[in-house]
Parts: structure tokens; sequence; C-alpha cells
């Protein structure tokens, strides 16, 4: 589990390519500094199993679940990334719950500044916008942000120049695709409200007027 507070801007070193997958050498001084294999990092948001940790450097195998539904495989040699060690049980939970685990992307449609902030606005696909909320949280490239305006086709986000400067999202163009995770709880309850309201359900006993008709009582 993540929360969603980047802890530095890594670089991609190296690339391997699959048929449908990718291996990833990522320089990180900081997240590499106590991780050892097997353990988790986020990259851009979405959680990696470090194989092999050498000095600064680790490497993380990407399956082509993760390639399909992700912007992975849109990185090349040099591209920055924000990375997060998976949440000590000590740590302070400074984001949100971030599982690591992507919903789908958006596309960056227009940056904004405002004073100190700068917001931007992302287009995504319902699927996505049904469980982001006005003043709720949501994870982009695997940054804990908060939604400062929600309608049917985008959302919109404000950074300070504090995460401005801390990750990588100012860097980023018009027309980028970025990783998005919602808040698991919205999904967890509309989940479970769906069983409740199935179990809820009216159950047919089978006995109408065509069972007793057949069976000699009408």
């Amino acid at each position: 589990m993540f929360t969603g507070i980047v802890e530095e801007v890594g670089e991609i070193k190296n690339i391997r390519h699959g048929a449908k997958s990718a291996q990833l050498t990522i320089c990180g001084p900081v997240v590499t500094s106590d991780s050892k294999v097997g353990d988790s990092i986020a990259v851009n948001g979405v959680c990696l199993t470090a194989t092999s940790i050498s000095g600064n450097t680790f490497t993380a195998d990407v399956m082509a679940e993760s390639m399909r539904r992700t912007s992975l495989g849109s990185l090349s040699v040099g591209s920055k990334v924000n990375l997060e060690r998976a949440m000590a049980a000590n740590g302070r939970f400074g984001g949100h719950i971030v599982s690591g685990h992507i919903d789908g992307t958006g596309v960056i449609k227009e940056f904004k500044r405002e004073d100190n902030a700068v917001w931007v606005t992302v287009f995504a696909d319902k699927k996505i916008l049904r469980y982001i909320i006005e003043k709720g949280s949501i994870a982009i490239d695997g940054i804990s942000l908060t939604v400062a305006y929600i309608d049917d086709i985008c959302f919109k986000v404000s950074i300070i120049p504090h995460t401005a400067s801390e990750t990588t999202l100012l860097s980023k163009k018009q027309g980028d695709v970025v990783n998005l995770e919602n808040d698991v709880i919205g999904k967890y309850v509309e989940k479970l409200l769906g069983q409740k309201q199935t179990e809820d359900a009216p159950k047919k006993s089978g006995l109408d007027a065509e069972f007793l008709m057949k069976n000699g009582f009408m």
C-alpha cells in the first residue's frame, strides 16, 4: 500500500522490451536506500516489484496487463518518473490509500496558472469519472491530489509549488497520458451495495399459476 506522497523523481536508465511486456531499470537513490529484492515500489503510480537492486538503481518487470492499462509503455530511456516505496507500518499517512493498481489513464487537456498554483485539467473515461467527487482524492501518476472540479468529461486539480517541484506532473505537456487510480473506498462501497441489493431482491419461489395448474391444483 502507498500514500501518494512521492519520495523522489527517478530516471529510466534502461528498457528491455518483450513481446507485450517490458523490464525497466530505474535510478532512484532514495527508494533504493533501504529496499531489497521483492519490495514494492510505485513507478508513476504503478506498483512494481524490485527484481534486482544495484547501487542507486533497481529493475522491475512490467507484465502485459500493466502495459495495456497504464502509460508505462510510453516511457523511454531518460524519462522521469515518480517513485514511492510501500508505506511502512510506523509511517505517517500523509496522502490517501493508494494501492498502485491503476484504474485507467487520462489525458492532460490544459494547464492554467492561478497566482501560486497551477490548475491541471484531465480528460478521462466515464468509468473513471464515476468514482471521482469534488474535494475527494485521486492519484495522478502516483501523486495524491485533491479534486477541485469534476464534470461529465474531465476533472481538475490545483498544484501547489511544492508538488510541482517534487513530482513530474508540471513537466508534462498537453496531450500527455497519465495514470489514474480512483479512491479505493468508493469502489468497495459500490461493490458491496450492489451485492446487498442483489441479496435483498425478492426471490422467486417457483409457486405460480402455471405450476399449480400443471400439478392439478387449479
